[in-house]
């Protein structure tokens, strides 16, 4: 379900970057009641944080893991650690990297998809956590 909801929010009717879509994506699915400028806050991160280093799916995703499993502070347990560290390696493993420069470089296509199937992977990954760790 985070796949599809993602993938609708990086359409042109949202205009919405790789890792805005993730977090407003989450925040319907898991009912995160998030407030508009906390979701304003992944805009930057598009776009490898806009000069294409880490994917911005992959630090909306993080974002999410964020906000569903730290109660006060990451330093609280090793489980933010260990759900990001996976999170990455098996994104890495099914792309190739991740890397927002060379991801487009292997999976953009013309808009309107443009990096639909990153931000799908991505999603699909990040749910798969949530639900094993919930």
């Amino acid at each position: 379900m985070l796949k599809e909801k993602a993938a609708v929010y990086y359409t042109p009717l949202y205009d919405y970057n790789c890792a805005e879509a993730m977090i407003y994506a989450a925040n319907d699915v898991y009912e995160l009641n998030l407030s508009k400028d906390t979701l304003k806050v992944m805009a930057g991160f598009g776009g490898g944080m806009a000069v294409e280093s880490t994917c911005g799916a992959l630090a909306g995703g993080i974002a999410v893991l964020g906000i569903l499993f730290v109660k006060e502070k990451a330093h609280e347990s090793d489980q933010m650690k260990n759900l990001v560290t996976e999170f990455m390696n098996l994104f890495e493993t099914r792309m190739g990297t991740i890397y927002c420069g060379e991801l487009k470089d292997r999976y953009r296509e013309e808009p309107p998809q443009k990096c639909r199937c990153v931000v799908e992977v991505a999603a699909d990954i990040l749910e798969k956590i949530i639900v094993e760790n919930n």
